[in-house]
Formats: C-alpha cells, sequence, structure tokens
C-alpha cells in the first residue's frame, strides 16, 4: 500500500524502524546530529558495536548536534572584526583555495564562483594565486599572466556583492638557482638554501611588486603563503634551510628575516593600511618517516616566530596543520580520520598516535573537526594580531562547539572552503540557524586533485553538481542557478535514493509539477547503509536530511511504499519519468555450506560469524566494508576481479591514498584480476594470476561485486519521455548519481 509522507508517518516508521533493529540487539553508534538526521541513520541500517579490538585514537564526535545550537545571528561568529584598516563583518572566511587554477576553467565560471561565495555571506574572500606575477620565477601551475588575466573584473564581482577581496601569494616546490619551471616538481618542497642572496632579494621584490600590482587591481588585501612547500615555509624551517647567512636558521631574526622584509617591503609600497597576512605551518610532524621530527617546528617556535612577523608589520595569521609528506593534509587534516575504524592514518599505512604526535596538541577525537583550536589558542596568545583557524572548520556540524571556541577566545576567526564549495549560501543560512538546509560537505575529497573512472583529470564536487560544471559548454551553460522551465510538466521521479531526490528537488524548483515514488517506506536509499558502514565521519546522514528538505521546500509531492510498474506509471500519465532506482547488485550465484556464509554486502550490518572474511570486489564499498570487518577483529581478504591500482574505485584519489595503505597494514590481501571458483566448508577455492587455483580459510564470503544497470522498466514505457539517471544508468559513486540527477531535470 502506497503512503504519502508526512512528517507524522515518518516518524512513525522511524519508531518501528528503531524497535526491530534493537530487537535484533544491534546498537546505534551514531552521533546525534539532528533528531531526523539520527532518524535516517537507523532506518533500516544501524552499526553494531566495535569490538575485539582497541582502536587507536579514539573517537567521541559528541560535538556534532544542533539541539543546543546558540542563535547563530546573535553569536559570536557574526560579530566584526578587525583586519589592519578593514572590518570584516563575521569570523568565517574564505581560504586561498577554489578552482581558479585550472585552464579548463571559463571565465565565466571562476568569476560566478568567488562572487557567489560573497554573495552567499563571506565578507573576506581570498583568491588563490592563479597568475604569474612573478616574472623572474615563472611556475607551471599559474595558469595566467598579468596580461591575459581578468583580475579586476573579479574583484570588482567580489566587490558588487559587498565584500573584500584578498589574494594569496605563493610560489610552491621551486628549485632555484637554475631551476626550470617546465620541469620541476610541483610539489617538490623548495629550499632555502638552493637560492643564492641575489635571488633571494630578487623573489622579496618579486612578491613586493606582485602586491603593488594586485592593489592596482583592485585587491584589498594579500595573504603571504609560508606553509607547506612553499617558499617562505622553507626560511622558517631548520628542515629545509641550511644556509649560513642572515637568512639561516640560526635565529629567529634571520629564520623570519625574508618573510619580515617582504612585510616591510609591501608596507612601504602599498601603504601601511594595505593589510597582509601571514599562512604559516602552526605545528609540524613527519607523517612519512613517522616520529623522525627533530628538526619539524614546534609550536613554541611558531610562538617566537609569530612575534616576528607581528613586528614586522604582519596584521593577522592564518594558521594551518605542517605534516611532511603529505601536502594535502596540511589543509585537509580531516583525511587522517577518513575510513572507518583508522583514526590517524598517515596515508603511508601507519597511524599517528594523538596523544604524543604534534606534541600531543591536536583536537584528535572529534574525527578532525577544529583540529587545530588549541595550537592556534597557544600561537594566538603570544601575539596581539588576529589568529584564524583551518581544517574542518563546520560550525554548520557542531554549532555550539566552534561559537564556544570564538567565545573562549581560541582564535578569532575561521577559514573555510570545501563547505562553501558545497554549498555557497553556507553562511546566510547558518546565520539564520537554517542546518537543514545547507548541502552538506561530506569531506569525499572529489573536489581536489581527482579523476574520472578513465583516469582523467575531473575535480567536482558530490553534493554540489554545478561545481566545475557550471558554464562548461553545453553541460551547464546556465550556470550555476537551473533555469526556469519554459513550459510546466508533470514529472514522475522513480526512486528516493540520492540521485532521485535531487533530479525532483531540482525539477520542481524550475516549475515543474513533481511526485517522487520509493518503493521502500523510508527515503534514502544506499545513503543509509553507507552511512552505518562509513560512520559519521562523511557525513551522509545530514545529506539525507538535506535532500530531503529540499523536496519539502520546492513541493515534491513524496510517495513511499509504492512500487511504480509499467501499469502504475501509465496510470499517473507523466510527461516525463525520471527512473532513479538504483543498481542491481551482481551476485556470485553461490550456495553457503555449513562452514562458510555467502552474504550480501548490504546483510553485514546485521553482523557476520567468525574472523576469516573474504569479500569479493574491488569498488569503494569493498574497502569500506573491509575496514568496517577490521575494526570488529576480523581478518579480512579481498578478492577483486581488476588490477590492485583500482582498489577503492569511486573513491576519490586522495580517500584512496589514505585508506588502501591501511588495509595492507592491517593484514588484507589484495588478489588482482581474480575469480571465485568455488565455496567449502570453511574455505574458498580462487584462480587468480598465480596460474594456479588458491584456496584459503574463509569463515563467510561478501558479495561486494559492482552494481548492475536497472533499465529494464525504461522499455515498458513507450510514448513516453523517460530518462535514467545515478545507479541504475550507470552505476559508480554518490557524486555521479547526484551530479546526473542534477543534470537531466535541468533539461526537461
Amino acid at each position: 500500500m502506497a503512503t504519502t509522507l508526512s512528517r507524522r508517518n515518518f516518524l512513525k516508521g522511524v519508531a518501528a524502524g528503531a524497535a526491530s533493529i534493537a530487537a535484533m540487539g544491534v546498537v546505534g553508534s551514531a552521533p546525534k546530529a539532528s533528531a531526523e538526521a539520527a532518524e535516517s541513520a537507523q532506518i533500516p541500517f544501524a552499526s553494531p558495536q566495535q569490538a575485539a579490538t582497541t582502536l587507536l585514537n579514539p573517537q567521541k564526535c559528541e560535538i556534532f548536534r544542533w539541539d543546543d545550537a546558540p542563535d547563530m545571528a546573535s553569536s559570536i561568529l557574526f560579530k566584526p572584526w578587525q583586519f589592519g584598516g578593514l572590518t570584516i563583518e563575521n569570523r568565517l572566511v574564505k581560504s586561498a583555495a577554489g578552482s581558479a587554477y585550472l585552464p579548463t576553467e571559463t571565465k565565466e565560471n571562476i568569476i560566478a564562483e568567488y562572487s557567489n561565495w560573497a554573495r552567499g555571506g563571506v565578507k573576506l574572500v581570498w583568491i588563490e594565486d592563479f597568475i604569474n606575477l612573478y616574472p623572474a620565477f615563472p611556475a607551471h601551475y599559474k595558469v595566467y599572466d598579468r596580461e591575459t588575466g581578468y583580475l579586476s573584473e573579479l574583484t570588482e564581482a567580489i566587490h558588487a556583492e559587498g565584500s573584500y577581496c584578498g589574494y594569496q601569494l605563493s610560489l610552491m616546490g621551486a628549485s632555484f638557482s637554475g631551476f626550470d619551471a617546465s620541469t620541476a616538481a610541483e610539489f617538490e618542497c623548495a629550499r632555502a638554501d638552493q637560492m643564492n642572496l641575489d635571488e633571494v632579494k630578487l623573489l622579496e621584490e618579486s612578491f613586493i611588486d606582485a602586491a603593488k600590482y594586485l592593489k592596482s587591481q583592485g585587491v584589498d588585501c594579500v595573504e603571504i603563503n609560508a606553509a607547506g612547500n612553499n617558499i617562505g615555509q622553507a626560511f622558517l624551517s631548520r628542515n629545509r634551510n641550511a644556509r649560513t647567512d642572515e637568512y639561516g636558521p640560526q635565529s629567529f631574526e634571520n629564520r623570519t628575516r625574508f618573510l619580515c622584509e617582504i612585510i616591510q617591503g609591501i608596507k612601504k609600497e602599498c601603504g601601511e593600511d594595505f593589510p597582509v597576512q601571514i599562512l604559516i605551518n602552526a605545528v609540524e610532524e613527519n607523517d612519512k618517516e613517522i616520529g623522525q621530527n627533530n628538526k619539524l617546528t614546534t609550536v613554541e617556535e611558531n610562538c617566537q616566530i609569530a612575534k616576528m612577523l607581528e613586528a614586522a608589520g604582519a596584521d593577522s595569521l592564518h594558521l594551518r596543520c605542517g605534516p611532511f609528506g603529505q601536502h594535502v593534509a596540511e589543509f585537509a587534516q580531516d583525511l587522517y580520520f577518513t575510513g572507518f575504524g583508522i583514526a590517524g592514518t598517515t596515508g603511508f599505512g601507519t597511524q599517528f598516535d594523538f596523544s604524543h604526535h604534534f606534541q600531543g596538541k591536536l583536537i584528535s577525537e572529534n574525527s578532525g573537526a577544529g583540529i587545530l583550536l588549541n595550537v592556534v589558542n597557544e600561537i594566538k596568545s603570544a601575539v596581539s594580531i588576529p589568529c584564524g583557524c583551518v581544517g574542518f572548520i563546520a560550525p554548520d556540524r557542531a554549532p555550539k562547539y566552534f561559537v564556544d571556541a570564538l567565545e573562549q577566545g581560541k582564535a578569532d576567526f575561521f577559514l573555510m572552503t570545501r563547505p562553501l564549495i558545497a554549498d555557497p549560501g553556507y553562511v546566510n543560512k547558518l546565520k539564520e540557524n537554517r542546518f537543514d538546509e545547507i548541502r552538506p560537505c561530506n569531506r569525499c575529497m572529489h573536489c581536489h586533485f581527482d579523476f574520472d573512472e578513465q583516469g582523467n583529470f575531473y575535480e567536482h564536487c558530490r553534493v554540489n553538481a554545478a561545481h566545475m560544471r557550471a558554464y562548461h559548454g553545453d553541460v551547464m551553460p546556465e550556470g550555476f542557478e537551473p533555469a526556469p522551465a519554459e513550459t510546466q510538466k508533470k514529472v514522475l521521479v522513480i526512486g528516493g535514493g540520492p540521485a532521485g531526490m535531487e533530479a525532483a528537488a531540482v525539477a520542481a524548483k524550475r516549475g515543474h509539477q513533481v511526485t517522487l515514488v520509493e518503493k521502500n517506506g523510508y527515503l534514502g536509499g544506499l545513503l543509509l547503509f553507507a552511512n552505518a558502514i562509513k560512520g559519521p565521519h562523511e557525513n551522509l546522514a545530514n545529506l539525507n536530511t538535506y535532500l530531503k528538505k529540499q523536496l519539502e521546500l520546492n513541493g515534491v509531492e513524496i510517495v513511499t511504499g509504492q512500487t511504480a510498474d509499467a501499469d502504475y506509471v501509465k496510470s499517473a500519465a507523466p510527461d516525463v519519468v525520471i527512473l532513479a532506482a538504483g543498481g542491481v547488485r551482481d551476485t556470485l550465484g553461490l550456495t553457503a555450506t555449513a562452514g562458510t556464509a555467502v552474504v550480501p554486502i548490504e546483510d553485514v550490518i546485521r553482523g557476520v560469524e567468525g574472523t576469516e572474511m573474504v569479500v569479493v570486489g574491488g569498488n569503494a564499498q569493498a574497502v569500506d566494508i573491509t575496514l568496517y570487518l577490521q575494526a570488529q577483529g576480523k581478518h579480512v581478504t579481498i578478492l577483486s576481479p581488476e588490477p590492485a591500482e583500482l582498489l577503492g574505485k569511486g573513491q576519490s584519489s586522495w580517500v584512496r591514498t589514505f585508506t588502501n595503505p591501511m588495509i595492507y597494514a592491517r593484514g588484507t590481501r589484495v588478489w588482482q584480476n581474480s575469480k571465485v571458483v568455488s565455496v567449502g566448508d570453511g574455505e574458498i577455492t580462487f584462480s587468480c594470476e598465480t596460474g594456479v587455483d588458491m584456496t584459503i580459510k574463509c569463515d563467510a564470503v561478501i558479495e561486494a561485486m559492482d552494481m548492475l544497470p536497472n533499465t529494464g522498466l525504461l522499455d515498458e514505457l513507450d510514448g513516453i519521455e523517460v530518462y535514467a539517471v545515478g545507479d541504475c544508468a550507470k552505476p559508480f559513486n554518490i557524486a555521479e548519481a547526484i551530479g546526473a540527477g542534477n543534470m537531466t531535470a535541468r533539461k526537461i
């Protein structure tokens, strides 16, 4: 019997689902993000309590809740702060990252994206360094020259939205004294001792000249990137600076001389009231060779460095993490927490012990949220200029936690980019306590140096389909916002997973009359299963909450408990059908034995007996379920039908970089290009590249193979305009499902 979903009916379903789960002895452990998000996480999947192993860096995540949120508009988060001569109206700052560094991006896209962030409530927008501003030191990752750029148009667009515009000055990974920009490794660590004295002076002059040019183009302030692999950090570092002259590491005055002279030069050329911010590593650690950190900079050293920078005229500090080997973790420390049960993963198959590494000063029990707040507080106490914190800053997930941090003086402002990529209107919605209307960042890292199925460079956002697609050819020529429909149509969306919900909301927003039909008694599809297996890190429960809220706001009629077969569709008489029914999980077609169970991946959540697990499949779900089982003390072998380099396909390149090494480190062997031959009593036999059949112990076989398309219904709908989206058309991942739903809804 079909049910039109109301709030009351939804809650009845929640109670029934929760009761049945409790009866099975399965206990949910998801954090309380909101009442609705918690409910969604329990239907019909809930994570059993972790058992069997004592995990390093245990997580609490108790901060993730909305029910104790203060009124954001009246909170300190929306009180002004002073940056030199600029008064910034709130404490949320767009950090210098985005899309401007890709030559494939259009002028329209870049200007629209940065101005969207300003329109969405950000009052200080930092632009990353995408222009060749230093003629003597060209860098091949800068995509425009001064003469061919459009910086003044960009700054005007940001100003038109009532925001200030800053520009980050950086020079990353360059080897000097004859370095060839066309061949130098892009992210190779620059060393201060590879420059002769003339080059040092020329580079200082280049930074100062660049700031003067930027001011002429309407830029309000500059940030000097002296963190990570940038040349400024090399002078501060005892690890990358072996100079014996006045720019060497022998004293804090010498270590900071390069930056201080640049600050002073900018002030002289641009005026004392032209604000300068310095970005530095707040605390460093060796992740590549864990624990070998003798020459890495401590918080105590940075307190002295900060004093020198303030004395030279710096107006504020931007403080971030300083791992040695993984550049991405300098600004995305939450990658340390990706993957169930492996908090602290370095990306090199080892784990930090956060009670000791990074001097034991990181806040590490909250899945990376505000991880640097205590370190920033310590450096802030050494200076009188404002200090900003970066690294999974998410007031939408933990509003009281982040407001309290500002109230307690741990930081003066927060910097972010990924939450703003996910939802450009983030700040305005946050100010109005509209938490369930914020499209939540999943920390999936598809937005940064990712690749598509064919291995092509492809950055996008899992939850915001317009990011990197807007203004691109015939994909989204209309830009970020979908255009109103020319003719209202009656649209039937079949399937209530992420693809279906996105398609329904976008179609309704355009003015169509939309009904969404879901065969189950709940919405979310496999989002709920993914949330249970992955844990709270990727924020999938809140994504489900957001997608459902969009259906409500855009007036979509929702019918649950209804199978939409051809007769049902024809009786509904829609003008357009969008099929988003999900894929069909492939099966091995094997029969269980007394000693070996054969378990579909979705059933693992209910518990699997035994310790020797064999996961068949090499996709993202296979990796996720492997980590989930390992956290319960089980030993896992993966039989992948594909090459090992495809292990975890569907995850972002960065997530795979951090999760895959930990699977191997925990004893999992991946048999690539393998195929199951038979299941015995307590064992499994398979063929592989060894050339002989292999037999290993096996208490349970987990079917985690790729899903198959599920478009059979389309053949029965002659005469109706039909589209298939998401896993039913092309099974892959959440990002592609949402993207397909959005793009399809834009063209009907």
